[in-house]
C-alpha cells in the first residue's frame, strides 16, 4: 500500500474534543491539560445529561448529546473515544466523513469486520485513525521490549501471562447495562486483559494458533474467566490466564519470559515491578531496573500522557504513530480468534485473513 500523506497541523493548537465522558475519560483530560501548548479541548459528548452538564461546568467547553451534532458545528482536529468498545466502528466512522482524525480507546471494535471497516473508512478520508496502547509506554514494559528487539533472550521457549484482577458484579451493572456485553464490550480478555493480549504480539512477535476457553460466572453475557493457548510463527509457546474474581481484590498482571540466553518476570498488579531479570550478557541499562518500577493504585498505568505526545508530534508532522489502525488490528485479530477457538472448541490459526 502506498504510504499516504496527511496534512500536518501547525502554527495553532490541536482541537480536540471528548466523546463519552466516563471512566476512562479522565485519562483524557489529564493529558489534554498535560499537553495544554498543543491540544485544546474544544468540546466534549456523552448521552448522559447528568455527566455531560458535570463535565461542561468544569471544563467549560461546549456540550453536545450528540456527536453528530458536535461535528457539524465544532471545527475539530480531533475526536477520542471513549464510548463503550461497540461504537467505536460507527463513530470513527462518522469522523472520518467529517475530516477528523480519530484516537479510539481499546479494544478499537468488538467485531474483526468493524476494526476493518474503520481503517478503510480513515483511509478513504485521509484521516489518522490511532488505537490507545498506553500501556506499552510503560518504563517497565519499555525495558522488557528493548531486551526482547535486542535478543537478550535467545530463542524464546515460553511466554506466560496472567491477568489475576476483580470486578464486581456491580462494576457490570453500571453503565447502562452495556458491560460484558457481545455487542458492546465483550468480556474479560477483550476488556480488561486487552493490553495484556497486546503483548503477545508487540513482545514476541505474530501468532500462529491459538486455543482457548473460557466460563462466566457474573451476570454477564460474555467471560469473566478464560485460557489461552498460543503459538508464535516463531515456534515459542505460551499461554495466558485471566480471571475478575480474584478474592477480596487484584492480585496481579503479570508477563514471564523465559528464552535459551534470558529469563524475566513483570509483575504487580499491572506489570508494573520487575521482578526477574537474568540474561547471560550484561547491558549498561540493567542498572536501571529498580528506577523502572513504579507504584501504581491505577491498572491503567501512567502511558496516556507519553501516547498523547505521540498523537501531537503525528499530527505535528515530526513522528509516526506508535499504534495505529492496522497496529490495533493486531490485537483484536488475536482476540477474535480467542473468541473463536473457545466457542468452536478448536485451534485457530491466523491470520483470520489472508491475501
Amino acid at each position: 500500500m502506498l504510504k499516504q500523506h496527511f496534512s500536518s497541523i501547525n502554527g495553532r493548537k490541536i482541537r480536540i474534543a471528548i466523546v463519552g465522558c466516563g471512566r476512562i475519560s479522565k485519562n483524557h483530560f489529564g493529558s489534554i491539560e498535560k499537553h495544554a501548548a498543543d491540544l485544546e479541548l474544544a468540546a466534549i459528548c456523552d448521552t448522559d445529561p447528568a455527566v455531560l452538564q458535570a463535565h461542561a461546568a468544569q471544563y467549560q467547553v461546549p456540550a453536545y448529546a450528540t456527536m453528530q451534532e458536535m461535528l457539524q458545528k465544532e471545527q475539530l482536529d480531533l475526536v477520542a473515544l471513549c464510548t463503550p468498545s461497540g461504537l467505536h466502528p460507527e463513530q470513527a466512522v462518522l469522523a472520518a466523513r467529517h475530516g477528523v482524525h480519530v484516537m479510539s480507546e481499546k479494544p478499537m471494535a468488538t467485531r474483526w469486520a468493524d476494526g476493518v471497516r474503520m481503517v478503510k473508512a480513515c483511509d478513504e478520508a485521509g484521516v489518522r485513525l490511532f488505537v490507545v496502547k498506553q500501556n506499552r509506554m510503560n518504563t517497565t514494559l519499555q525495558l522488557l521490549k528493548r531486551a526482547v528487539d535486542e535478543k537478550r533472550f535467545g530463542k524464546i521457549h515460553m511466554v506466560h501471562l496472567n491477568v489475576f484482577w476483580t470486578r464486581p458484579q456491580s462494576y457490570y451493572d453500571q453503565g447502562n447495562g452495556w458491560r460484558g456485553t457481545w455487542e458492546f464490550d465483550g468480556g474479560a480478555f477483550m476488556n480488561q486483559a486487552s493490553h495484556y493480549v497486546d503483548l503477545l504480539d508487540w513482545l514476541i512477535g505474530p501468532v500462529a494458533k491459538v486455543q482457548a476457553m473460557t466460563s462466566t460466572t457474573r451476570h454477564i453475557e460474555a467471560e469473566d474467566t478464560g485460557v489461552l493457548n498460543v503459538q508464535w510463527r516463531n515456534g515459542a509457546l505460551g499461554s495466558m490466564s485471566v480471571t475478575m474474581l480474584t478474592y477480596p481484590q487484584k492480585l496481579e498482571g503479570s508477563i514471564t519470559i523465559l528464552g535459551e540466553t534470558g529469563s524475566a518476570r513483570v509483575g504487580g498488579v499491572a506489570v508494573n515491578d520487575i521482578q526477574l531479570w537474568q540474561f547471560a550478557e550484561s547491558k549498561d541499562y540493567d542498572a536501571d531496573i529498580a528506577q523502572a518500577n513504579y507504584q501504581t493504585t491505577s491498572v491503567y498505568g501512567f502511558g496516556h500522557p507519553l501516547y498523547y505526545k505521540n498523537v501531537v508530534d503525528v499530527l505535528r508532522g515530526t513522528a509516526e504513530p506508535l499504534t495505529d489502525g492496522r497496529e490495533g488490528l493486531k490485537s483484536l485479530e488475536l482476540l477474535i480468534a480467542a473468541y473463536l477457538a473457545a466457542r468452536d472448541g478448536k485451534t485457530v490459526s491466523l491470520p483470520l485473513e489472508c491475501c
